[in-house]
């Protein structure tokens, strides 16, 4: 089996003990990766401390690095593919998507590291002060403890450290222990690119044995993590007097008015409630549908769901592979076996080996996990509403509020929904699927509590200096 080493300080690092990483939906061996340790996380920690240090990587050059490695990647779009399919079981067209997204962000990390800056301040503006130059610039906050999931393992890599990179800080990378080699191959690119060597460290392992003493060693001064809402709470306690960057779950609605095009909107939430069956922060996952068009979206989403091909993640024509271990199967059928107990109908739902059917589930009590938790598998539940009033307060009656949408012909209540739905992210005439890899992308109350997209997360990664210069 393919050895793919780690990374700490610029040399490539094994361990004792090898972790398999296999395919979810048929489990083939994709590769093995070290199972480190605390001790290797403190060597990667004082490495990153020796590199941000040395302050020795001007704006200009860091740009130029992200250029390089967005046009590599856009060369070797097929080869960064077949491997997200390979560890994570994303359908190949859905693994293009993102590695070509994964450019993106890169570029528009370089586009930041070119033009990061602070502001004048008008010391002029008061008496004590004038007569000053005052200046607030930016610096790098100090090096990034990065924590990513499995369910984007090269794009959400990206939206890390494109703009650590961008902002001066050195990274110490861990992850997902499931899909940890998309990873590595990234900043394998970003070193080919011209990154120094030793920039950024990866750190593969599991939770407890790495996770957690990065999140706890005293080197980082940044901890940015995407993942569950449990361990975001467990990571903000651990990591008490850093800066925590949370990127949480969702369990994101969408309403569908009276007068909405139906045909469209069922068109848009079979892909956003399905797409990589069901594996983000913002699949859809609560279809809102005003009671006049309820019978007619609940059965334009069941016939949609049918049509949906589900299968191996390399062939091209598939939609809808496996879910990413046989524990998160057990766990999503489970959940729909306690709607049908409670007596809620379900359109699919069935278990064929490692693939769930997309199921469609009407009307579910409020108290059910399919509803009120996050499902991040291939379900979706439809409930009728009587007035854009009511809709509204379903879709915030949530601990998860990272975007909304709404399908609605009528620019009065697409405004009051903007205004009115508490979420990060409110799209019109879309599902909450949608991210622009560019737009601020996060949540409110249990969904996070920071904002994602490079011009954003640079900000958070480093700090005002206020400089005053007198004659």
């Amino acid at each position: 089996m393919l050895q793919v080493p780690a990374r700490i300080g610029g040399r490539p690092v094994g361990a004792a003990e090898w972790i398999e990483v296999r395919s979810p939906y048929d489990g083939t061996p994709v590769g093995r990766v070290p199972a480190l340790t605390a001790a290797h996380v403190a060597e990667a920690c004082t490495a990153a401390a020796a590199v941000l240090a040395r302050r020795d990587f001007p704006q200009h050059a860091r740009a130029e690095v992200l250029e390089r490695a967005a046009g590599l990647l856009t060369e070797r779009t097929e080869e960064f593919a077949v491997t997200v399919a390979r560890e994570a079981g994303k359908p190949i067209a859905d693994a293009r998507g993102e590695t070509a997204r994964c450019a993106d962000t890169l570029r528009f990390a370089a586009v930041e590291a070119r033009k990061l800056a602070g502001e004048m301040i008008p010391m002029d503006a008061s008496r004590a002060a004038a007569g000053r130059l005052g200046l607030a610039v930016r610096h790098p906050a100090g090096v990034v403890a990065a924590i990513t999931p499995f369910n984007f393992p090269l794009n959400l890599v990206a939206h890390k450290i494109g703009p650590a990179i961008a902002a001066g800080c050195p990274v110490v990378l861990k992850p997902a222990e499931l899909t940890p080699i998309s990873a590595i191959r990234l900043v394998d690119l970003l070193v080919e690119a011209g990154l120094p060597e030793d920039w950024i460290s990866v750190v593969t392992g599991t939770g407890p044995a790495t996770g957690e003493p990065l999140v706890e060693h005293p080197v980082p001064a940044v901890v940015s993590f995407t993942g569950s809402v449990a361990v975001g709470r467990r990571i903000q306690r651990a990591a008490a007097g850093k800066r925590v960057l949370l990127e949480l779950g969702s369990n994101a609605p969408v309403i569908i008015e009276a007068a909405a095009d139906l045909e469209r909107a069922v068109a848009a939430v079979r892909r956003g409630g399905f797409s990589y069956a069901g594996q983000s922060c913002v699949s859809t996952q609560r279809v809102l549908a005003h009671r006049s068009v309820y019978g007619a979206v609940l059965d334009g989403l069941r016939g949609a769901a049918g049509t949906l091909r589900l299968g191996d993640p390399l062939d091209g024509r598939t939609e809808v592979g496996p879910l990413i271990s046989a524990a998160a199967t057990a766990r999503v059928a489970g959940w729909l076996d306690a709607a049908r107990r409670a007596g809620a109908e379900v359109t699919g739902g069935e278990v064929h080996g490692t693939l769930i059917t997309p199921a469609v589930v009407a009307d579910p009590p409020r108290h059910l996990d399919v509803y009120r938790g996050e499902v991040f598998g291939p379900v979706i539940t439809v409930t009728p509403y009587a007035d854009l009033d009511e809709a509204i307060a379903l879709a915030n009656a949530s601990d998860f509020r990272l975007q909304a949408g709404i399908f609605t012909p009528d620019l009065g209540a697409a405004l009051r929904a903007a205004n009115d739905l508490d979420f990060g992210g409110v799209l019109i005439n879309e599902v909450p699927t949608f991210r622009a890899d560019q737009q601020p992308y996060g949540g409110s109350g249990a969904a996070g509590n920071t904002r994602e997209g490079p011009a954003y997360a640079i900000n958070e990664m480093t700090e005002l200096r206020f400089v005053s210069v007198s004659a």
